[in-house]
C-alpha cells in the first residue's frame, strides 16, 4: 500500500506526515503517532496516552485542524485510462457544546492537462466537491471512481462527509430497477459494501442519468 505526503496544520504550526488509505481504512502518522478512521472526520490515536495536547479530540476525534493531502484517481479521457490526483483541504472546526465540531468544509482541486479545476468548498462533503469538479470537466472525460458508478449510492438516512457510499454491485439488475424512495427500501440493506468516492473496482460502469436511487432524487 502506497504512503502519501499528509501535512497537518494546527494553532501550533504545521506537521509533515504520511497517509495509507486501502478503501475502507485511513492511517496517518504525525511526529510518531497514529490517527486512524474511516472517514477524515473520525481520525483517532491509536494510542492515546501520553498524546500531545496540541492535537485536540471531539469525541475522540481529530478536530481544530487542518489536512492536506493527495488522492490519486483515475481520469477517463476519450476511454484511455490516465492516472491523475485530486489535491485536498480538509478543515475541521473546534469543538462545540454538543461535543461535535462547528464546522467541516472539504475543498478539492484537480489538475489536468493544461487546466486546474477547483471546487467551491462550501458543501461540507466529498460527494458535492467531486460532483463540481466533474460538472466543470469537459463532456468526454469523467472521474473513474465510485462517485460516478453506475452501482454506488447513498442511504437516504444520512452518509456522512466522506467514505459511505454503498456499493450495489452484488444486486445490479434490482439495485437499477430503482425508481423512487419506496423501490430503494428494498435493495437498502443488501448492500454489498461501503466504499469511499475516490475508490475504483473492476466492475466499474459509468453512472447513467436517471438510474437508481441517485438518479430519483434528481
Amino acid at each position: 500500500m502506497e504512503q502519501h505526503r499528509f501535512q497537518y496544520t494546527d494553532r501550533e504550526g504545521t506537521i509533515v506526515g504520511s497517509m495509507t488509505n486501502d478503501g475502507a481504512e485511513i492511517r496517518i502518522k504525525l511526529d510518531g503517532w497514529e490517527f486512524v478512521g474511516g472517514m477524515f472526520d473520525d481520525m483517532e490515536p491509536v494510542q492515546s496516552d501520553g498524546l500531545p495536547q496540541r492535537f485536540r479530540l471531539a469525541r475522540g476525534d481529530l478536530c481544530d485542524c487542518i489536512f492536506e493531502f493527495v488522492i490519486p484517481i483515475l481520469i477517463d479521457d476519450r476511454n484511455q485510462s490516465v492516472s491523475a490526483e485530486l489535491m485536498v483541504q480538509c478543515e475541521l472546526g473546534q469543538l462545540n457544546e454538543r461535543g461535535g465540531i462547528d464546522r467541516e468544509e472539504f475543498r478539492v482541486s484537480l489538475d489536468y492537462g493544461a487546466q486546474k479545476y477547483i471546487s467551491s468548498g462550501k458543501s461540507g462533503c466529498m460527494e458535492d466537491e467531486l460532483l463540481e469538479i466533474q460538472k466543470q470537466l469537459p463532456e468526454h472525460i469523467f472521474l473513474k471512481a465510485c462517485i460516478n458508478c453506475l452501482y454506488s449510492d447513498y442511504s437516504p438516512f444520512g452518509s456522512g462527509a466522506f467514505g459511505r457510499m454503498m456499493c450495489f454491485r452484488n444486486l445490479k439488475q434490482e439495485y437499477l430497477q430503482v425508481k423512487s424512495k419506496e423501490d430503494f427500501f428494498h435493495v437498502h440493506d443488501r448492500f454489498e459494501r461501503q466504499v469511499q468516492e475516490t475508490w475504483l473496482c473492476d466492475e466499474f460502469e459509468r453512472r447513467v442519468p436517471n438510474t437508481g436511487y441517485r438518479g430519483y432524487r434528481g
